[in-house]
């Protein structure tokens, strides 16, 4: 079989490259771009203010003692979320085959398609050529025969790299690596590997598989092959049909008015609701996510007699779970998500109050696709909940994990 050629293309501090080129007062100066809310934190920083040690993650707080004079910017949506739709306008030119992994990432198959453009390394400089001119950021480019390799070598080649390793150069590439570097290896499972005297991804290729399944049960077999550099996950060029749609949300204080977390509720169930409602998906299944200041995280499902993508019916299933439980303490993060998924027919309600219902979220959601979410939205959360202002990375621009974003 022929290796493949994967390239993972992986734009150098997104949020805050794009809020430099928009602004040319930023260019060159310690940025961090922030959220809006009153606990906000940085979510992405400048090459320059990583010079001085601020983080993904920090507070405006900790982040300022770092860098005394860096700048910050609230999040902008609708430029990060527009620019990802037209790099993946770019990427097209050189492959049909790609996976926008996420909004600063994507995986580009050019197994077929790299020699009508010189070759592996010919084509990734006139991507990076590409996005340069168009929009004057920096991206990184990795090159291996899968998607596992073709991360790691864009992670160990930033900023602004290009690397190219061949099949055969992968176990000289991972000999010495500390585990850690593998994508898809944690703080956990690394220390967890320490503690065996496993250090390093050589180590990890070696390690008797029977040792690591002791370990780790079935999933030692697969960290042994990612000690080898093996990876058997192909680039999934068709979106396939969601397990599970959700939304959680840190709130922008910690809450315990029943009042005000229904209000939240209501609204993470609208989004729910009208992503599911777009792609055609209705659930059975509802869970309630609660996470407490200290971070202890507690999760709660229940089953509803049939499959509904109707924003009040998500919404009272999470208001019974939450009726049926103790908060401990204040409420920091809520989620609410639609699971037991399956595809909704044409099939016109059978009852007139049920079509009515439909018409009327039908209209809400065409209103809402056209000028950006929550132009029309339910009185009752509007006014006691704080909008989200930094888009998750794992955001689309395609499929059922889109969201449009307007001003």
């Amino acid at each position: 079989m022929t290796s493949r050629i994967i390239l993972c293309a992986d734009m150098d501090a997104f949020f805050a490259s794009v809020e430099q080129q928009a602004n040319p007062k930023l260019r060159g100066k310690p940025i961090a771009v922030i959220g809006s809310a009153a606990r906000t934190v940085v979510v992405t920083r400048s090459y320059e203010a990583r010079a001085f040690g601020v983080k993904t993650g920090m507070n405006i707080y900790e982040a300022k003692n770092a860098c005394p004079h860096i700048i910050f910017v609230p999040g902008d949506n609708e430029k990060y979320t527009y620019t990802c739709g037209e790099l993946e306008k770019i990427y097209r030119k050189y492959t049909p085959d790609i996976e926008v992994y996420s909004i600063d990432e994507a995986f580009l198959d050019i197994t077929e398609t790299h020699h009508l453009f010189g070759g592996p390394v010919e084509l990734a400089e006139q991507i990076k050529q590409e996005i340069k001119e168009r929009f004057n950021i920096n991206c990184t480019i990795g090159i291996g025969p899968n998607i596992l390799i073709s991360k790691l070598v864009s992670d160990i080649s930033k900023p602004d790299g290009l690397r190219w390793v061949k099949d055969d150069e992968v176990s000289l590439l991972l000999e010495e690596l500390p585990v850690k570097e593998l994508w898809g290896i944690g703080p956990k499972t690394t220390e967890k590997l320490m503690a065996m005297g496993i250090n390093t991804c050589g180590a990890l290729g070696r390690a008797p598989v029977s040792l690591l399944r002791s370990r780790f049960g079935i999933m030692g077999e697969h960290l042994k092959a990612m000690g080898q550099g093996r990876c058997e996950r192909v680039i999934s060029v068709n979106e396939a049909d969601p397990k599970t749609i959700g939304h959680s949300m840190t709130l922008p204080k910690d809450i315990s008015s029943i009042r005000q977390i229904e209000a939240y509720m209501l609204q993470l169930s609208d989004m729910v609701g009208s992503r599911a409602r777009k792609h055609g998906f209705a659930g059975s299944t509802v869970r309630l996510t609660i996470r407490y200041p200290d971070f202890e995280t507690f999760t709660k499902q229940t089953h509803l007699p049939e499959h509904t993508n109707h924003t009040q019916e998500i919404y009272r299933a999470g208001v019974q779970i939450l009726d049926s439980i103790k908060l401990k303490d204040k409420v920091r993060l809520l989620g609410i998500s639609l699971s037991s998924i399956e595809r909704v027919t044409g099939q016109m309600p059978l009852f007139k109050e049920k079509a009515k219902q439909k018409a009327l979220l039908g209209a809400v959601d065409a209103i809402n696709d056209k000028y950006g979410e929550f132009k029309i939205t339910w009185a009752s959360y509007s006014a006691m909940v704080e909008r989200p202002k930094v888009i998750a990375p794992a955001w689309r621009p395609s499929g059922v994990r889109n969201i449009k974003i307007k001003k």
